[in-house]
């Protein structure tokens, strides 16, 4: 199908919104606002903060929306979270770390600015066009109020957009039939993921699977036979077949947006996320290889 837009111009309009829809994650402040209301354990939080827009789900729900994490990870900490607080509670908790993370990260002279007002206008414009079928965390987003303040109306917007191609994203692994390890793997390997230390440690995956996962890579001619972590010529053109196919499924929100609104969407939204990094919105060494 024809596109209006430049080649990769929703895809770069993602990465900017992904990027500040993200810092929530990495924020004190979300472990502040769990913490107080009883969510202690970090993984326990993430897994509550991203699940609680689709209620209280058990963990077969959380583990297949979320995909690359261990499922007894997951079964580790939910349906018991809801216990502890109920998905209202931890959505009510979450837009106050979110609040708070951006007022810290941003500062009050940018929260205010006609630019991140702007910006909310656009993302929500784009988001008029996502779908629910098949988009389970998107289509529980989509149930929620865009919030009236400009700032939590911009990460709203993030949020929709990123879940929306999230969802797809996840389509297109299927289809290259790379299973949850194997796409962490795949992923880090482009240089571009998380590195091992970090998934290993997130993901709730034993470093046993980790290595059956490189072997089954290398087996499918994805990954080098040696020992250095490098995709083959076969991997690097997967990896580029199923970022394609996610711009594909993702291109609605964009196309509906059009040329001039995404390109200027993406520039509007930089500037709060380069502001964000320079006030060490994200940890060292999370990215990467090695």
């Amino acid at each position: 199908m024809t596109t209006s837009l430049p080649e990769r111009a929703g895809r770069r309009c993602h990465n900017v919104l992904n990027s500040i829809a993200a810092t929530l994650y990495f924020s004190p402040d979300l472990g502040r606002e769990l913490a107080a209301i009883g969510i202690k354990d970090s993984n326990g939080a993430y897994f509550a903060t991203r699940a609680a827009a689709m209620g209280a789900v058990g963990p077969g729900t959380v583990t297949a929306t979320f995909y690359n994490f261990s499922h007894e990870l997951v079964a580790e900490h939910v349906p018991a979270v809801w216990l502890t607080a109920s998905p209202e509670t931890v959505l009510a908790a979450r837009e106050s770390a979110i609040d708070a993370t951006l007022r810290r990260l941003l500062g009050e002279e940018v929260i205010a600015s006609e630019e991140v007002a702007e910006a909310a206008e656009l993302g929500l414009r784009a988001a008029e066009a996502c779908t629910r079928s098949a988009r389970p965390l998107y289509a529980a987003h989509a149930d929620l109020p865009v919030p009236d303040a400009p700032h939590l109306a911009l990460y709203h917007a993030a949020t929709l957009l990123r879940e929306h191609r999230g969802d797809g994203h996840l389509a297109a692994l299927l289809d290259a039939e790379l299973d949850p390890v194997e796409a962490l793997v795949s992923h880090t390997a482009t240089g571009r993921g998380m590195t091992p230390k970090w998934a290993l440690g997130t993901r709730g995956w034993p470093r046993t699977d980790w290595e059956a996962a490189v072997v089954r890579l290398r087996e499918r001619g994805l990954l080098d036979p040696e020992g250095e972590l490098e995709l083959t010529e076969a991997g690097v053109a997967l990896r580029k077949e199923i970022e394609a196919r996610t711009d594909r499924l993702d291109r609605a929100p964009y196309e509906h947006l059009g040329a001039a609104g995404v390109e200027r969407l993406t520039e509007l939204a930089k500037k709060p996320l380069l502001t964000a990094f320079a006030a060490g919105a994200y940890p060292e060494g999370m990215i990467g290889k090695g």
